[in-house]
């Protein structure tokens, strides 16, 4: 069954709970770029099982999301109340041709726009923190609001990389003695 709105938000926001949401974005692109450091290409492609993301695929999301983001908070600040449309990110990934895309220049695209990103933030006042928006599937939310979901999806994409590397016991041999 999938995910609900609020289950998504609520899952997204536990990853950061009790955590500076800009330290941790600000530390994303140096923990991606660890992760992946030594990968092949062929690595980098590989999809842990059907109808799942690869690394490469995370990494153009990741990058895709920061553009979004990007713009969803600027058309905050300068016109609270707007509307924030959502996305169908599946769609983004076939149609973006994400296995196509050179994820170590994702990666660094993810990073220029995070380091603007993070630099705004950075000029706003406590009453622009407040702003907020209406997301099409989750309602009313406010810049502060949508920075914090941003820490938690850097954390949960991370942890799916993590989870990905991770090595898989060899299924179908006697285990040594």
């Amino acid at each position: 069954m999938p995910e609900t709105a609020q289950q998504y938000t609520q899952r997204i926001l536990a990853h950061s709970a009790g955590k500076d949401p800009l330290k941790l974005q600000s530390a994303t692109p140096k923990t991606l770029a660890r992760l992946i450091k030594n990968l092949s290409p062929a690595q980098l492609r590989k999809k842990p099982a059907p109808g799942k993301w690869s690394i490469a695929e995370i990494l153009a999301h990741l990058a895709d999301v920061e553009i979004v983001v990007g713009w969803r908070i600027r058309s905050i600040l300068g016109a609270p109340g707007t509307a924030v449309q959502a996305y169908d990110q599946n769609a983004w990934v076939t149609s973006g041709h994400y296995e196509k895309r050179n994820p170590r220049l994702c990666l660094e695209q993810m990073r220029v726009l995070r380091q603007a990103n993070l630099a705004l933030y950075k000029t706003l006042t406590p009453a622009q923190w407040k702003h907020s928006g209406t997301h099409s599937e989750r309602g009313e939310e406010s810049v502060e609001h949508i920075v914090k979901m941003v820490a938690g999806h850097d954390l949960n994409h991370i942890q799916q990389i993590e989870r990905i590397l991770k090595p898989q016991p060899t299924e179908g041999r006697a285990p040594k003695k």
